[in-house]
């Protein structure tokens, strides 16, 4: 169980990682007003140079998607109420971010951004790539956001887990001293009685000796 939760917080900080560094570009359209020109032909150029980065790095991110929604699917079959209600959750978060990003970031970004015509930033933006590069900008947020998500319920997770713990030990009745009195109980040494042959030497010996005197 601790392993699985281990995994699915490292694929989700993974991941959302790989959206912050998209922040180079997002935080030009989604956070600064007014946008300008040159705003949108920084964040266009950035989504062009991830299409054309190389291929294998997809590979890599698509394997580590499927790591992550395997463990939190695999955490499901346990048929714990707890995990129903926060691995189901989180595969619903996951499954909306990883759907957001195959059918509406990877189409836009290949379709309007693998190749910019030729331009300096003070020149006009085209009106056809504005809504894209803004919309690209917005999926990104919905993605962070849900993958966020997914920690917090995770962490919620191991909070309610470790608070039943704490209950059960609270509940259990303290047979701690009852324990440690039987041990010592049956540890301590029966006492050893006298043996009837050496009391007879002993009073023998002593009769002897006033005998002689």
């Amino acid at each position: 169980m601790a392993l699985r939760v281990t995994v699915i917080i490292c694929v989700t900080s993974f991941l959302l990682g790989l959206l912050f560094t998209h922040w180079i570009a997002d935080s030009l359209t989604l956070w600064k007003t007014p946008i300008t020109d040159e705003h949108l032909w920084i964040s266009a150029s950035y989504y062009n140079a991830l299409t054309k980065g190389p291929s294998y790095f997809g590979y890599v991110v698509s394997a580590v998607v499927v790591l992550g929604a395997t463990n939190i699917l695999w955490s499901l079959r346990d048929g714990e109420a707890g995990n129903l209600m926060f691995d189901g959750g989180s595969i619903f978060l996951y499954g909306a971010a990883v759907a957001m990003y195959i059918y509406s970031v990877l189409p836009s970004l290949f379709a309007n951004f693998s190749a910019l015509p030729p331009h300096a930033l003070s020149d006009a933006f085209p009106a056809a790539l504005r809504t894209p590069t803004l919309e690209l900008a917005s999926s990104h947020l919905v993605c962070s956001v849900a993958l966020t998500g997914v920690l917090a319920l995770q962490a919620g997770r191991w909070w309610s887990e470790r608070a039943d713990d704490d209950d059960e030990d609270d509940a259990s009745p303290p047979v701690a001293s009852e324990t440690v009195k039987a041990k010592t109980d049956a540890v301590a040494p029966a006492a050893v009685p006298a043996s009837p042959s050496k009391s007879k030497r002993r009073k023998g010996k002593g009769d002897g000796t006033k005998t002689k005197r």
